[in-house]
């Protein structure tokens, strides 16, 4: 996946331009301490966690994404800004493409902060505003099914691409969602459930009014 083409092209465009559009109304906003402390801080945990990953061929490696909880705790716009980071910078250091840098942008990022900030919307409103809805619904699930969702999408691309037959996709990638859905529910569920008891001025998305005072 290291040789550019005009669909690498379309995806490198739409992934920075997405990106503009969701930070173009806060950026003022990184002139605070506080938020520059957790974006910063999320990106370089970020940028650790996507380095150890594993796969049998390139391209179809698996790692945790940990975008739900990011998401969570900083709100969808700056999720985007701190995973535009940790992307930034294990590409620079070789550890990704720049070619894919648009792909994995959208496919890694763009769509599971998606996802992570929907089902936030969908339980605020239409689920009783609970601690226990919040760190299950909100985190758990919505982590397990964020990498549910880019592992399939990764798939249709890189069988839609031509890239890797689809038995090959199948047998070496698709296969490995069940594996990952616990463990990948657990961290995001364990990140908001201490963060909400000792931190939760940090967690944007957490109002104790809603949560607590029930």
């Amino acid at each position: 996946m290291s040789q550019w083409s005009f669909t690498q092209g379309v995806f490198w465009l739409a992934y920075l331009a997405i990106v503009f559009f969701a930070l173009k109304p806060v950026l003022t906003q990184l002139r605070s301490t506080k938020i520059q402390h957790l974006v910063f801080g999320a990106s370089a945990a970020l940028a650790v966690l996507w380095w150890f990953r594993t796969g049998i061929y390139p391209g179809l490696e698996i790692h945790f994404l940990w975008l739900t909880a990011m998401t969570l705790v900083l709100g969808w716009r700056w999720a985007m800004f701190s995973s535009l980071l940790a992307l930034i910078t294990i590409t620079a250091l070789g550890h990704s493409s720049w070619a894919d840098f648009g792909v994995v942008g959208v496919i890694g990022s763009v769509i599971p902060i998606a996802l992570s900030y929907f089902i936030y919307i969908f339980a605020f409103h239409k689920l009783p505003r609970h601690l226990f809805v919040y760190i299950f619904v909100c985190s758990f699930f919505a982590g397990a099914a964020c990498i549910s969702l880019k592992m399939f999408v990764f798939s249709m691309y890189f069988s839609g691409m031509e890239l890797y037959d689809w038995r090959i996709v199948s047998d070496n990638y698709l296969i490995l969602i069940p594996l990952l859905l616990f463990p990948e529910g657990l961290l995001n569920g364990m990140t908001i459930t201490i963060l909400t008891l000792y931190k939760p001025d940090w967690v944007k998305t957490f109002y104790d009014d809603h949560y607590l005072n029930q």
